[in-house]
């Protein structure tokens, strides 16, 4: 019997979860992806159906996170009535109208704020939690800490319940081991290998490239500064975009004024590029960028996607000392870690670098490229849903 088959011949059936839209989440569509061949997939989230999915169940826009009325919010949240705010919630009932409770296999869940719905679905075999940050942290704000916090943590105490876990970074998987009992196995943020990349020489200028969201936690202007101080010392050393996605425009346009009072021409601003253009737009520099202090628990133990794109592009990279990329860098000897996280240490580091050096770094990424895929690191989510499903992990890939 197919070992995607129930004792009845139906095929076992996987619901994916996550309140976000899933086409352009990367990391729900690397477990899509992963999990293909245990069963069918069905997904649940905002947006159309993504890639590799069989089925989806699309939220509506309009079915909101919470209870539209404040007054009523602020005080279920304020009183700690934290089950009557979630399952009160318009997108919860929508989706447990749609999903008949017992009617799925497993259910992989996505974020801690997933899990109390994924439980209340009872799916026979288990559900499979994949908490991503740590989300009792994601917010730093007063307000964040008195009223969300609690929900936050309310949900983790239900993670308890599942089957399986996982997590992004070491750091963050010992963290809910240590206030939640969660054991986590970790599945960081990588990219699909690209075996038709290889490493090029480095140019003169070198070309060096930070992607992602423009927040001010992550204090962007640190890594323009230090160009422009590397410029000024010796001009038409390098070249530096950055691509960047509008977490918060504002921040964005003055990021452009900054480089336009400079008078540096050696550091743009550029438009963002689609997910799936990522890796190949990346393949025409020869540094990769992401000098970000840890001014939240979640950026100090910070492995992004982006660190992972810069592998797959086959780029050498210069970071901070953030603790989860270190860890990368030192192992596979892939680019150059600052002392310290502003501008002068970020311009010390670009002072060691010349085309030889980044060419040796280029090779090391090369070389690390497939073991540091997601096929490779993803292993974990598949295996522990074909766990329970009572199924083998190797087939039916």
């Amino acid at each position: 019997m197919n070992d995607a088959m129930t004792a009845d011949s139906s095929p076992r059936r996987i619901v994916v979860i996550k309140f976000a839209p899933l086409d352009r989440d990367p990391r729900v569509l690397r477990q899509i992806e992963t999990l293909q061949g245990l069963g069918t997939i069905t997904t649940v989230g905002y947006g159309p159906k993504p890639h590799g999915a069989d089925d989806h169940i699309e939220i509506p826009a309009g079915q909101s996170s919470w209870r539209s009325g404040k007054l009523a919010l602020v005080l279920l949240y304020g009183l700690r009535l934290h089950r009557r705010l979630y399952f009160g919630a318009p997108r919860v009932r929508y989706v447990l109208g749609r999903i008949a409770v017992g009617s799925m296999d497993v259910v992989v869940a996505n974020d801690a704020l997933a899990v109390p719905l994924a439980l209340e679905l009872r799916p026979r075999r288990g559900v499979h939690a994949d908490l991503h940050e740590y989300s009792p942290r994601q917010g730093e704000a007063k307000s964040w800490k008195l009223l969300v916090a609690p929900l936050m943590r309310w949900a983790c105490r239900r993670t308890a319940a599942v089957s399986s876990a996982t997590t992004v970074a070491p750091g963050i998987a010992e963290e809910y081991r240590r206030s939640y009992g969660i054991d986590c196995a970790v599945v960081p943020n990588a990219a699909r290998y690209r075996g038709d990349l290889a490493p090029t020489p480095a140019a003169t200028p070198l070309r060096l490239v930070h992607i992602g969201v423009a927040g001010r936690a992550r204090r962007l202007e640190v890594m323009i500064d230090a160009v422009i101080a590397a410029e000024r010392v010796t001009p038409g050393r390098f070249v530096f975009d950055l691509y960047l996605a509008a977490g918060d425009q504002s921040y964005i346009d003055e990021l452009c004024d900054r480089v336009v009072q400079s008078g540096c021409q050696a550091v743009q601003v550029r438009p963002p590029v689609p997910y799936a253009q990522m890796v190949d737009t990346l393949a025409e520099y020869d540094v990769g960028m992401f000098v970000c202090p840890g001014t939240t628990f979640n950026l100090e133990h910070a492995l992004p996607n982006k660190f992972f794109e810069y592998v797959q592009a086959r780029l050498g990279v210069i970071i901070g000392p953030s603790v989860e990329m270190a860890q990368y860098v030192r192992r596979y000897g892939i680019g150059v870690i600052a002392d310290g996280f502003d501008a002068a240490a970020t311009h010390a580091a670009l002072d060691t670098l010349d085309r030889d050096r980044v060419t040796q770094f280029k090779a090391a990424s090369h070389a690390c490229a497939e073991e540091l895929s997601s096929e490779r690191t993803a292993v974990p989510w598949r295996e522990d849903v074909a766990a329970l499903l009572g199924t083998d992990a190797r087939k039916g890939k």
